[in-house]
């Protein structure tokens, strides 16, 4: 037995183990469970205790699988839209312009560790700081089941155009160029129907899961082989397949294991360098320049006639550092570029960025509504075709929520009512679906003050059916409904017991267990069917 593997594993776990009480601590006190994990690097970096080889490879195996699960969810659509392509590129150029002036007048000042940097370096130190975590973001809109609204569309877009730039920048910094080899990357857009077809083949077990890590490994080793970047391969075989109707179910398949290799992402962060006195310093005072990011991505997307509502949320979605931060100052200081407590300083940035990203993301709608006179200065009164409110035609039952739950529903109730009942989701492929089939279906987001308001004013909606993907996502639709004092009833639906009471208490008339009334439901069906007495 090779007892050296014993002592890594062993380390290993201890690290791990610490992560959970600090990840633990930090969902207690309302943070998400990576900011506790980044702390578990920062603590045992200070501690002298250096990466071992497990974390490393749970590290790389994280961020393959997020980006080739950011490739299952991506629209191609979206990314030539220039709500994302033109925000992104003078989004990244300002920034830039604007962060590199403020860091070479440092340098010429000769502050700290700002002296000895030239012109190039600053720049390059303002280009890792224009970033947007696409792990921050892509889990935030998971948790809240946002990633197909619009807002989320559009930040993931951003956050993929970004991927490129910081791809294309660490091909030219490296000086190496792809191999002719390369060009047998194309090969794979008519390989297409194959891979379709055998994810087609492949069922819902686990032959789906190994599918996913063979195309997420595989298009990386492939990408490698090409001197492309390997991460790149993940997030393209993603987008290959992300056209087939199991793409989201095997997103959500192999959602538990991304999520166990991304701890160990979030621990090597903190562990990239020695902590000091004046690398603190310098990181806490980066973080307040995330708000200028922040508001000049607030004010290029409304002038590209976004919706100030649909603005605002991509923004605080966006509104944080980036691990790619990490990885293009690590570059730096491989070719002698930056000394390695610029590692130290851009994590340090990045891990506070998260703290107040956090909050932001957890309250964005009521931000939004507490503060919408301000938001609303800046909206042009011209407004895209899939960012307008919606009318409900004078229905009297409305259904949030258009999945398999609320797709059912929605069946069952039109065939008792008719054109009375409306449904309503914000993804704008499954609504374009359901209205080829001629349903009364329409493009809208049950968080949406706006929509709210403009259901108050004009309405004869009775019965409100939420059928939400997630706790959190009702939640804030019941709070909506509390706001403009909704006096219909309301029924909501619940994956887990302990969600019956939450959705009581903020207003919900009945609250209907999906699981329990499956069984229910089934037993009532056989019953009617077989005649039993």
């Amino acid at each position: 037995m090779d007892f050296e593997w014993v002592a890594i594993a062993l380390g290993d776990v201890a690290w791990i183990s610490l992560a959970f009480f600090l990840g633990f601590m930090a969902r207690t006190i309302g943070l998400p469970p990576l900011v506790g994990f980044l702390a578990t690097g920062f603590l045992l970096n200070t501690l002298g205790i250096a990466s071992g080889e497990m974390l490393q490879k749970l590290a790389d195996l994280g961020i393959t699988l997020l980006l080739f699960t950011v490739g299952l969810k991506l629209n191609l659509k979206v990314l030539i839209r220039p709500q994302v392509w033109a925000v992104t590129v003078l989004h990244i150029s300002i920034i830039i312009a604007l962060f590199g002036t403020v860091i070479f007048g440092l340098a010429l000042m000769g502050v700290s560790l700002f002296s000895g940097l030239d012109l190039k370096t600053s720049l390059m130190i303002a280009f890792a700081l224009s970033f947007s975590s696409t792990v921050f973001v892509v889990k935030s809109l998971e948790e809240k089941g946002e990633m197909k609204s619009l807002h989320g569309r559009i930040a993931i877009g951003i956050l993929v155009m970004q991927d490129l730039a910081a791809v294309i920048f660490l091909a030219a910094s490296m000086g190496k160029l792809p191999s002719i080899w390369a060009l047998l990357l194309f090969l794979l857009i008519p390989l297409r129907p194959l891979f379709h077809h055998l994810l087609q083949k492949t069922g819902h077990g686990e032959l789906l899961i190994l599918y996913g890590l063979v195309l997420a490994l595989g298009g990386a080793e492939l990408f490698e082989l090409g001197g492309v970047k390997d991460d790149l391969g993940a997030l393209v075989m993603g987008v290959l397949i992300s056209t087939h109707t199991k793409s989201t179910e095997m997103a959500k398949a192999m959602l538990g294991f991304k999520d166990l290799f991304l701890v160990g992402f979030f621990l090597s962060i903190g562990m990239s360098g020695q902590l000091s006195l004046e690398t603190l310093i310098i990181g806490l005072l980066l973080v307040p320049f995330v708000f200028i990011k922040s508001a000049l991505f607030f004010a290029l997307m409304t002038r590209l006639k976004l919706r100030a509502r649909t603005s605002l949320l991509a923004t605080l979605n966006l509104s944080n550092y980036s691990e790619f931060g990490l990885i293009v100052a690590a570059i730096g200081v491989m070719n002698g570029w930056l000394s390695a407590d610029w590692l130290v300083v851009i994590a340090i940035a990045l891990s506070f960025s998260f703290v107040i990203a956090a909050p932001l993301n957890d309250f964005d709608d009521r931000i939004y509504s507490q503060f919408r006179s301000i938001w609303m200065r800046f909206q042009r009164k011209q407004r895209l075709a899939d960012d307008s409110l919606l009318d409900m035609h004078g229905s009297t039952i409305a259904i949030f929520g258009m999945g398999r739950v609320g797709g059912g529903a929605y069946e069952k109730l039109h065939e008792l009512y008719g054109a009375t009942v409306v449904g309503i989701d914000f993804d704008a492929e499954r609504v374009k679906s359901h209205q080829s089939e001629g349903h009364n279906i329409l493009h809208g987001d049950p968080s949406d003050a706006d929509f709210w308001d403009k259901v108050e004013q004009d309405h004869s909606i009775k019965l409100v059916m939420l059928a939400l993907p997630n706790l959190q996502a009702n939640l804030d639709a019941l709070q909506q409904l509390r706001r403009i004092s909704f006096s219909g009833k309301i029924a909501a639906i619940a994956r887990f017991v302990d969600e019956e009471p939450l959705l009581r208490n903020s207003g919900a008339t009945a609250v209907f267990n999906i699981y329990t009334e499956a069984g229910a439901g089934f037993a009532e069906h056989v019953q009617g069917q077989l005649n039993i007495e």
